[in-house]
């Protein structure tokens, strides 16, 4: 055998050194890179949206200790984002809330299956109004409590046993809450007219109001289970008797007025609808005409605007299936150039893993200056009295200050339509993004009622802008924190104030294009 000499075999290991060290190491997929390329604030925004969903289904009452341990590691998240702790340090709190709210959620499914009718009688309840008998409620919903922790921890046999206690309780606060907080009302609004003698500018509508509580009374009192009858007829009968209250006062004020003042009080009323409608100036026909032509108009923007959310639709439908070609067709030509040019497979897996992480980098980039572009845009939409606008991540917030609710009620009066509807321009002004729709009090009353009145307040906004089309309803949650997250101290008027809030956060799936 021919021996190498000491020196060659060197040249040859410090070849072999050189060439090794110059040799390219693939990049590293998109999906595979470090959590140091991840944004906390994002991490963070991403998982209080879990949160924000789980509270919706009510995972925070099905399954409480697990949940209030995914919402501890959450805050925990935050706390570190706010100090500008490393992202592992964040990903850490984040993922640790994620496993338990998927334990929670897993709890949650078994106290459906085992509480169906407890819940169902709960909810009920609830939405009769029961949370209003403060002490009463909270006690049995305190019981209801006991029969999800024990689910959590595996006693579903307790939850069985003491649920149909837990069930009847919840049936006869809902009773209550009918007659007291419905029907309780309705009496003292009659009881109020009489004494005020106020029923005699409308006999005819107190006569069919006191009718209707009459009846509605005996309803309840021979049907104490027929629960859905028996709250809708409680309801119109609270309608009805703020409708002759409200008949009166009308009837009051025209009483000294002579009939052509009260024709020019009609014609007013009919001419300010037909100017907000664009609709053609009719003073000069009889006012069952100038009805129609209010309704036609009305109908006709209602048709009109059908018709553009269902051309905006197919717009967007079209939109999506071109750019999906030009996606395949980009792929193909990719191919063909890497086959061209006689690539292996290896470099040309690499090559693109490579490009699409220049490609996710510029669409980062252009996504972030597209975001500040709307950010500064929407910021311009309000007053400083009506809303505050600020970005949180990826997310818009807009703080809705000007929104006004009735004193414990949810119910969206007129007022509030001019800054609802630039509310609902800030969201189509981000595509069709999804978004949260936040409900805050401040801390007068018990937390429950808070908790409950916010809830409502949100989820009215809620339907709101889905009766406006703004978005479809799964784009859409209402959660309710009632005096949770205060922004400043309950012990003051102008703190309270702050604190009774609804807050709107606007998280864009995609932006629209400059």
């Amino acid at each position: 055998m021919r021996k190498r000499s000491p020196a060659k075999l060197i040249t040859i290991l410090i070849t072999a050194v050189l060439l090794s060290a110059c040799s390219t190491t693939p990049p590293k997929p998109v999906d595979e890179l470090s959590k140091t390329d991840l944004n906390p604030i994002d991490e963070v925004n991403k998982i209080e949206n879990e949160i924000n969903v789980a509270r919706q289904n009510q995972i925070d009452v099905l399954s409480p200790a697990m949940f209030a341990k995914a919402e501890n590691a959450y805050l925990k998240a935050k706390n570190e984002v706010e100090k500008k702790s490393d992202i592992s340090v964040v990903s850490e709190y984040t993922d640790t809330a994620r496993t338990y709210l998927h334990n929670a959620e897993e709890n949650a499914k078994v106290a459906r299956t085992v509480l169906e009718q407890v819940i169902e009688s709960r909810s009920k309840a609830r939405l009769a109004g029961a949370t209003k008998l403060e002490e009463d409620y909270g006690k049995v919903e305190n019981r209801f409590l006991i029969l999800t922790q024990a689910i959590e921890k595996n006693n579903i046999r307790y939850s069985q046993k003491n649920g149909p206690e837990v069930d009847k309780a919840y049936k006869k606060l809902e009773l209550r809450a009918i007659k007291i907080e419905t029907i309780g009302e309705v009496k003292t609004i009659l009881n109020q007219a009489e004494e005020d003698d106020i029923t005699q500018y409308a006999p005819e509508s107190f006569a069919l109001a006191k009718k209707l509580l009459n009846e509605t009374d005996a309803f309840i009192s021979e049907n104490p289970y027929a629960k859905e009858e028996m709250y809708k007829m409680a309801r119109n009968n609270l309608f009805m008797a703020k409708r002759a209250l409200s008949i009166a006062d009308q009837c009051k004020a025209i009483e000294s007025m002579p009939p052509e003042e009260i024709a020019f009080y009609v014609e007013d009323t009919l001419g300010l609808i037909t100017s907000k409608l664009g609709a053609p100036d009719m003073r000069d026909q009889k006012f069952y005409i100038q009805v129609d032509n209010i309704e036609e108009s009305i109908q006709s923007l209602l048709d009109d605007n059908q018709f553009m959310a269902e051309k905006l639709k197919l717009k967007r439908a079209e939109a999506e299936t071109v750019q999906a070609d030009y996606e395949k067709r980009i792929d193909g030509l990719n191919q063909q150039i890497a086959f061209l040019e006689g690539k292996t497979k290896e470099e040309q897996a690499a090559n693109e893993r490579l490009r699409a992480q220049q490609r996710a980098m510029k669409q980062k980039i252009d996504s972030e200056r597209q975001f500040n572009r709307l950010f500064t845009e929407v910021q311009n939409y309000f007053d400083a009295n009506e809303a505050e606008v600020y970005k949180k991540g990826n997310q818009l917030v807009i703080r809705l200050k000007g929104i006004q609710f009735p004193v414990g009620q949810a119910i969206i009066m007129p007022n509030n339509y001019l800054l609802l509807s630039k509310a609902q321009r800030a969201i189509r002004t981000f595509g069709e993004p999804s978004v949260v729709i936040e409900g805050h009090t401040d801390s007068t009353g018990t937390h429950e009622l808070n908790k409950h009145l916010s809830q409502q307040r949100a989820e009215s906004v809620r339907e709101y802008l889905i009766a406006n089309q703004t978005l479809p309803a799964e784009k859409v949650i209402a959660v309710g924190y009632g005096p949770e997250r205060p922004l400043a101290s309950n012990s003051t008027a102008e703190g309270r104030a702050i604190n009774r809030r609804i807050d709107m956060i606007i998280v864009p799936e995609s932006l629209p294009e400059e």
